[in-house]
């Protein structure tokens, strides 16, 4: 069973939707004592990352994912959500994320090291690169996904990379894992088949699978 983490700042229309399409069951819930019947967990996120924080701070939810995290229980943080698994975002100041991936959140500059500008947001469909194997993209090769992001991730560490996308003259992280841990910059449900497909590996994960 997932539990889909709403904290009001979620594609949480979109999330569930997908995992109606996958024949998945799942729950959504702000509360912590439900959460925590769930199998795995899913972090959905749209909007700013202090924002987020200061809510996931709020409740209590912030300490609730860590602990679960630690323990072991499958986690999929998707385009906000994936951002706040890591330490800090640059967005409106300084904000500490949760803190469960090594790296910073930082803007698009908008303008290559050749001094060429590209937009921002990095917004429509870019192709994945695979930078390792992982049981999220277990027997897919690598298909085009939508992204929507004014912000990315600076990884701290290139062992929880587990596939980019290029946009203006940076490699983007596009999929991250570190053991029980996973995440998307894109949205998986509104990436056609490859999306669906890593959506489907995630709520398909064997519990002793690892990133």
């Amino acid at each position: 069973m997932i539990g889909i983490i709403d904290y009001g700042m979620g594609n949480l229309h979109s999330v569930s939707s997908a995992l109606k399409r996958l024949d998945q069951p799942y729950f959504l819930s702000d509360q912590k004592e439900e959460l925590a019947k769930a199998d795995k967990l899913l972090l959905p996120g749209v909007g700013s990352f202090k924002d987020a924080m200061a809510i996931l701070n709020g409740t209590g939810l912030a300490d609730f994912i860590k602990e679960e995290a630690a323990a072991g229980k499958p986690l999929l943080g998707i385009c906000l959500g994936m951002q706040l698994l890591f330490e800090e975002s640059g967005e409106n100041g300084i904000t500490k994320g949760l803190g469960l991936l090594p790296g910073t959140v930082e803007r698009f500059s908008g303008i290559t090291s050749s001094g060429e500008t590209y937009k921002v947001p990095h917004m429509g469909w870019n192709k994945l690169e695979y930078n390792r194997t992982s049981p999220l993209i277990e027997n897919l090769d690598e298909g085009y996904v939508y992204f929507v992001h004014s912000y990315a991730v600076q990884a701290g560490d290139s062992g929880c990379l587990i596939a980019q996308a290029q946009y203006g003259d940076r490699n983007v992280p596009a999929v991250v894992g570190q053991n029980n841990i996973f995440g998307t910059q894109f949205h998986p449900e509104k990436s056609s088949e490859t999306g669906m497909a890593i959506l489907s590996n995630f709520c398909n994960l064997a519990e002793e699978a690892k990133a």
